[in-house]
This record gives C-alpha cells, structure tokens and sequence, in this order.
C-alpha cells in the first residue's frame, strides 16, 4: 500500500473510531431508553475493537500522548469536538445543562457524566490550558462555563495536521538540505550525536558563522536525522512584547508537538538578538539559531560555526558540481574557486544555472553568477564597466610586466597559498593589495580596468565621499559594509586618489586627530585581512601613511609617457568606426606633451566637432580640440608642440 493510500486508510478509520467514541459520550449523556452504562460500555468495546485494528494511533491518542492527558482530559477534549462534530452530541449537552438550553458543553456538565473526573483539568498550567487545547469562557462561571476547542485542535482530532493559520504568515518550511561541503556534514554528525545522547532539555543549537543558507542546510539535515520537519522564522518577525511572546511561544511549542518539527530563527541583525535571547528562554525541543557574530544571553547553547569553506574546498566543490565540464573550463575553476567565497548550496546551483544539461561550460556565465550583486556596494561604490584589454594600455615594459605580475598573483592564489602551503603561515597578508602612482592621466584606473577584464572579476571604485564621515565611527561602518560586500562579490577595490583616506597618520592634538587616526588604524587592519585584490591610486606617493606602504605587495609607478608612447596612445585612441581623415599625422600629434588621458579628451572633443561639422576626424578639428582644452586648463600649447598641424 502506498503512502496515499494509508493515509486515506488511517483517515477512514479515524472518522470511524470518532463515531464509535461519539456513541459512547451520547450513552453517557442520557441518550436512549436503555441503561446508559451498559450502552457506554458496549460503545467503549467497539471503540477499542477499531482502535486495535487502526493502521496508526488515533488522533485524539495522539493528542493525550502527546500531552500526557488524563482519561477525563482526553473525553473532556472529545465532548466540546462532539458538540463541533455531532448534532445529537449538541443536542445532549443543551439538554444537560438545564434551562436555559445551551447547546454546548460546560465543565460543569463534564464533571457529572464523564468518568474519573477532576477539577484540575482545567486549571491554567494543566496540559489542556498550558498547550492552548481548550479555551475557557469563564464569564459564567467556572462549573457553567463554555467549553471551546481551539479551531487548530479540531481539525487534529478529525485528522487533519496543518500549521496554525495565525503562525503561518510568519514561519516558512525548510526544505530539505542542499549540497553541503566536507566541514558542515561533519557538524551535522556532531551535533546528531549531541542531541541523541541528551538525556534532559535539549539546548538551544547556535549555528554562528557567514554562510547563512549552509546554517540552513545543517539545520535542516540534523533535523531530518531526528526524523523531525523544520520550520524557519525571521528574528524580525519574533513579537518583543513579554505577553505576545509568551502567547506565540506557546502556540509554537503546540505546533512542534503536533507536527514533529523544529524551529529556526534566522537572525541577521544585531538588534533583533536581545529579543530571540528572550524567546530562548520560552521555548524548548528541537531550536535552531543561526547569524553572525550571535550573543544570545545566558540559555543553554550547543554552539557551532557554519562558515563558507575555504578555497581547497570550494574547488572540491566546484569540481563536483561541474562534473565533466569542469576539466573544459581549465584554470577557470581555479579563479572561481579562489575568488569568489561562495558556499556549497550556492555553487550548485550556479553549476546548474549556467551549465545546463545541454549546454557548453561558459566562462562568462559563471563569473557572473558567481559575483552575484554587491549587497552593501550601492550607495559606497560604483562597478565600472571593463573593456579594456591589455592591446590598449600603452606603458614601458617593465611596467606591463608587473601589471601581468598582479593577475598571475590573482590567478595561482590557491596553488601558492592553499596547495602549496603558504596560507598555514599565517592568514594575514594573503590579499593583494596594490598601488599605482603618478600622473593623473597616465592610465591608473585603466590598468586597473585591464586585469579586472582579464580575471573577469568586477571592478568597484570607492566613493570617497560617501564612505567617509564627519560622525564617529560611520567611516569605519562604511568600510566593512565596503570590505565585506566585495568579499561577497569576489569583487577588484579601486580606492582612486586613495591619499585622501590612506594618508599619514598625525600626531594627535585633539579628538579630531584621534578619531582620524583611528580610521587610519582601521584601514590598515582591514587591508591586511582583506582576501582580494585592493588597488589604491594616487598622485602623491609620500602623502601615504608609510604602513599602508609596507604592506603593499606591488607598487606600479606609471611614468609621463614620452613621445613613442604617446603615440602609441594616439594610435589607438580612436575607435575602428570613427571616420579619419588621411592628413592625420600620428608623429606630429604625438608632439604634444600631454597624458594619455587628455589624448582620450582632445580626441573625443575633436569627433564631437567633427560630426558637427559633418567631416571626418582631421588635424583641424583635433587642433581645434586642443585649443578647447588648453583653454580649459588655462596651459596653453607650445608652437613647437602643434606646427605643422594644419
């Protein structure tokens, strides 16, 4: 038999067993002609005869196990669902309790036709108040009061088991785990071993660490081992007032009885964790916290940190989710696995989503799965866009070579630190933080845009403005939201004039230089930790504080370019559809004594005049352009630099 089937067998025989049980409290409440205890008893034997025969216990067995109920809890319970369930049950009742007809049953009436009674059963700490069975109108009385079962409960007795409907705009299920690396299977099997062996409350499990949805894979494996559902609710969503928390506390422990199932409290953020501190102290069975950086007072904890797996790791993982289209992507899996700090569940389904079944490893796909968006970015960053290839930096050799030099560096990271053993040294310095310094104009930020291209990493340049702050420590908070989301997004930093926030530290004079050095100080630990790749550009060299120096691993100094290479610049200035006129003389242009960068501006400025003037690109309008810009900048141009212009 399958499981519909038995559950449409149980089902069937739950509603026949309800029948029997019916039968019996309408013998005891008068119904008939005959003698009421002779019709209960016989009504008892057949109940007993289609429980032993049930495929699974019983709903309202269920229930008194459940909360270790007594005889009379467990027919009090059967009374009020009759008078929901059954007319005849209603009518008795109305009947029972005496003019005026009241068509529902009291506890009074209980007490004088149920067996074994007592009056506790309804005292508020007793299992049928404490776990919210029954409701209690006690406006008349105790004796006489209406008795009502909440809607949850009777639809359990009538064998339906469904989440609470006032919990369900707050509580998701969990589904089941995901793929999970070799350190988070081994906490499952820890902490199964844990709970299997506790004899007493089980502690409240603390899943601490970075990777969130890897906390939520544990959880749920750990729950699934205890053969137990798992449900997950956001720290924001838990009620802070004392009375609606106790009130939600117990409408969950009720469900987690009923359903077999755990819970989960996601918290993210520091504020909300006074308050699932608070919550802790309520609840008991099977719970689950998970965030970072978690203090969750004084409530017994099994504690355990859930962090994103390291680079060996992940490449395991990327291997295995990529199967035998890894070895077509080559060193591509290399840079995945080493950039982008992802967890288990997340390279799955990136593996899925851009190498589908039929479909070829792409590269470019998975990068840009991969970085995903840059959560803590807007707002502190801009991406800039990277085209530019190595074919359009024009630099002296040696310096090319040291630019190559930081993308191998980027490329091999887990070959050297990671295989070869580096990284077990120590976990400081492992970044790769860079500086490019000198002439503006002379192609800092576009090195910076050429090995982002070849890595096929983004490219994020920090607004300055908007992450430094006048108040105390924002420009701190500013930076690890910065820090933080490019280790996120496997993302290239470009602090462009970078000696406004890197510059010396001063001596300090007051509380301004104190706090100021302070965000020095910050910075100055959090490049070292910082596992990417950081590129400061700046004008000035000596302008920065010389301990940002000493833990630079390259210095680039892009010199004024002299006259081959500016005209090599003006040569690839312009793009492959811009219409050139054939007087434009490259040697000449080449004369003038400017940056690559005002090359890029006189060039641009002289296409504009150009389609204004609806001709092609010549020496006229690149003169012109020059003109505009010297103006601009007040310098003008040397006659030697532009005779024989036009």
């Amino acid at each position: 038999m399958n499981a519909p089937d038995r559950l449409l067998a149980w089902s069937d025989a739950n509603q026949r067993l309800l029948v029997a049980e019916f039968a019996r409290l309408a013998a005891l409440l008068g119904d008939g002609a005959g003698d009421g205890a002779r019709d209960a008893a016989a009504a008892e034997t057949d109940a007993a005869a289609l429980r032993a025969a049930m495929p699974a216990p019983a709903a309202i067995d269920t229930l008194a196990a459940l909360f270790a109920l007594s005889a009379f809890e467990r027919d009090l319970l059967l009374l009020v669902a009759g008078v929901e369930m059954d007319a005849r049950i209603a009518t008795l009742c109305a009947q029972g309790g005496g003019p005026p007809l009241r068509p529902w049953a009291s506890f009074g009436l209980a007490l004088a036709v149920l067996p074994q009674p007592h009056w506790s059963a309804i005292a508020p700490n007793e299992p049928l108040r404490r776990w919210r069975l029954l409701e209690v109108d006690e406006s008349t009385g105790i004796a006489g009061a209406r008795l009502r079962l909440e809607e949850r409960v009777l639809h359990f007795i009538a064998g339906l088991n469904a989440l609470d409907h006032r919990l369900q705009p707050l509580l998701q299920p969990q589904p089941p785990a995901g793929a999970m690396g070799r350190d988070q299977q081994a906490a499952v099997a820890q902490l199964l071993a844990r709970l299997r062996g506790a004899t007493s409350r089980l502690p409240a499990i603390v899943l601490d660490g970075d990777d969130a949805p890897g906390q939520h894979d544990v959880a749920a494996a750990v729950a699934a081992g205890l053969g137990a559902g798992l449900y997950r609710l956001r720290a924001t969503d838990v009620p802070t007032a004392a009375v609606e928390q106790a009130a939600f506390a117990a409408l969950w422990l009720r469900e987690a009885a009923l359903l077999g199932c755990g819970l989960l409290i996601h918290c993210e953020e520091r504020e909300a964790q006074a308050t699932v501190a608070r919550l802790l102290e309520r609840l008991s069975g099977l719970v689950f916290v998970s965030g970072h950086e978690l203090a969750l007072g004084d409530t017994p904890q099994l504690r355990q940190n859930i962090a994103r797996p390291e680079a060996p790791e992940r490449l395991q993982l990327w291997q295995a989710a990529l199967a035998d289209k890894a070895a077509a992507l080559g060193p591509v899996v290399d840079t995945l696995a080493t950039q982008y700090r992802l967890g288990a569940r997340r390279i799955a389904q990136i593996a899925a989503q851009a190498c589908g079944d039929d479909s070829a490893a792409n590269a470019a796909a998975l990068h840009e799965a991969s970085r995903g968006p840059a959560h803590g970015m807007p707002g502190l960053a801009q991406r800039i866009d990277t085209r530019a290839r190595w074919s359009d930096l024009v630099l002296p050799e040696a310096q090319q070579a040291v630019l190559r030099q930081i993308a191998a560096h980027a490329r091999h990271r887990l070959t050297v630190h990671h295989q070869w053993g580096f990284a077990a040294q120590g976990a400081r310095g492992l970044g790769i933080a860079t500086l490019f310094w000198g002439d503006s104009g002379t192609g800092k930020t576009l090195a910076a845009e050429v090995i982002a291209s070849e890595l096929g990493l983004a490219l994020y340049r920090i607004d300055l403005s908007a992450v430094v702050s006048k108040y105390i420590g924002e420009t701190e908070k500013n930076l690890r939201k910065v820090f933080d989301a490019a280790e996120e997004a496997g993302a290239i930093l470009l602090f462009d004039e970078a000696d406004a926030l890197f510059g010396k530290r001063s001596e300090v004079k007051d509380s301004h230089d104190r706090y100021a050095n302070i965000e020095v100080s910050y910075l100055l630990q959090r490049m070292e930790a910082y596992a990417g790749l950081a590129i400061l550009t700046t004008n000035h060299k000596a302008a920065l504080d010389a301990a940002f120096q000493r833990r630079l691993r390259f210095v680039v100094h892009f010199p004024f370019p002299d006259q081959a290479q500016r005209e090599g610049i003006w040569r690839a200035v312009f793009p492959a559809g811009a219409p050139l006129h054939a007087d434009i003389d490259y040697p000449k242009l080449a004369r003038l004594n400017v940056a690559g960068g005002t090359i890029r501006n006189i060039a641009l400025a002289a296409a504009f005049l150009a389609a204004e003037a609806g001709t092609p690109i010549g020496m006229a309008t690149l003169l012109q352009a020059a003109q505009l810009d010297a103006a601009k900048r007040d310098k003008p141009y040397s006659d030697a630099e532009t005779r024989g212009w036009v």
